[in-house]
Formats: C-alpha cells, structure tokens, sequence
C-alpha cells in the first residue's frame, strides 16, 4: 500500500526553509519546487520538499569565491 501524502501549504514550506511565502512562490514558478493546485490553494508535498533540501546540498570546496584570501601588503 503507499504511503499517504502529506501536504504543506507555502505559508509552511517557507516556515520550513527559513525564507519568506515570496521565495517559495518563486522557487515553484522556477520549477525549483512541484506544486500542485486544487481550486485556489497552493500545495506541496513534503517528500517533494525535503528532495529539494537534499538537492540544494552545498558540495564542499565550492564556496572559495565566497572568502577569498586577503591581500597583504608589504610593509
């Protein structure tokens, strides 16, 4: 038998990712998130969510440009 869905609303898929209902919007109309709509609600699934968390993984190394080294000067 499958396993039931559960359904999260944006309100608290941007609660769980720590960013704001925008974002989410966003993210959904980019393709970033699945989203399903039934009448004039918006709804997630959560397995949908929690992929999207797994994807979004930083792999280690990547981040460099982010802290460059600093320039010293010769004195």
């Amino acid at each position: 038998m499958a396993e039931p869905i559960t359904w999260m609303s944006t309100p608290s898929v941007a609660e769980y990712l720590g960013v704001n209902t925008r974002t989410v919007y966003r993210l959904i109309d980019e393709g970033e998130l699945p989203a399903y709509k039934f009448g004039r609600v918006i709804r997630l699934k959560e397995a949908d969510v929690v992929a999207f968390i797994d994807r979004s993984r930083i792999s280690p190394g990547s981040l460099e440009h982010l802290y460059p080294e600093p320039v010293r000067s010769e004195s």
